[in-house]
């Protein structure tokens, strides 16, 4: 962490707790995130990634602080917070399945005013996407899992996002996919856009990203680095059996 000593985080997350109906899944969470950096949020199914996830995005009431870019989040909506730069690839894609790729694009720009950096954008998707390219006129929902997964992942870029967090990226895709993928995540970074990547594929994570925490039951048990903590032993036995 020395070299992040005197920046100032993107996002920084202190006590954070959220739950459902009234239970706790998260515990005095604290993270922070600095500028055009791709961090890692790892653990297993049922750690609280998501939920992280949710409580950052606003979908979720939480307490404690969320600042980002200077702008305390926590008493936003997920609209104002969306405003900001704060955009997430869900879980699952959720696509409007009924709608072309050109159009669930379009969706993501929908609180932008200009219209020929749209324009500009949608072409560059399109080039950092050839697939999507081929099917643009497609209904997004009749399309493979990894073409929803590039067209969920474009649909956010075209929000112009400071921060994007994806959630569960590789889940239930081939491998040459994912690697795929992982390029793309790496090429945005280069642009200069910030990533959380929230994933189950604790390696796959590790392996592309600056740093990570590691998540169990709601709370952060391990931080740093992401290449020390793929050589963690702790880790490795925990989550890959070595």
């Amino acid at each position: 962490m020395s070299g992040q000593a005197h920046r100032t985080p993107l996002l920084k997350v202190e006590n954070l707790s959220a739950g459902y109906g009234g239970m706790h899944v998260l515990h005095d969470i604290t993270l922070e995130v600095y500028p055009a950096e791709m961090v890692a949020l790892v653990g297993s199914n049922g750690a609280g990634k998501t939920t992280l996830l949710r409580a950052l995005s606003r979908i979720l009431p939480c307490t404690g602080s969320i600042v980002m870019n200077g702008h305390e989040l926590a008493g936003m909506t997920p609209d104002q917070a969306f405003g900001l730069g704060l955009v997430q690839v869900p879980e699952g894609r959720q696509l409007f399945d009924r709608m072309t790729v050109q159009d669930n694009l379009l969706m993501g720009s929908y609180r932008r005013q200009d219209k020929a950096a749209v324009a500009r954008d949608l072409d560059k998707i399109y080039s950092m996407f050839p697939r999507l390219t081929e099917r643009r006129r497609q209904l997004a929902g009749s399309m493979s899992g990894g073409e929803q997964q590039m067209c969920a992942m474009a649909r956010a870029l075209m929000a112009a996002p400071v921060l994007m967090m994806v959630d569960e990226m590789s889940l239930g895709l081939a491998p040459i996919v994912v690697e795929q993928l992982m390029e793309v995540l790496a090429a945005i970074q280069r642009d200069g856009v910030t990533v959380l990547l929230v994933e189950q594929d604790v390696q796959l994570a590790l392996s592309g990203a600056d740093r990570a925490y590691v998540m169990e039951t709601g709370r952060i048990v391990h931080q740093g680095l992401a290449k020390v903590l793929i050589d963690d032993p702790a880790v490795q036995q925990a989550y890959w059996g070595l």
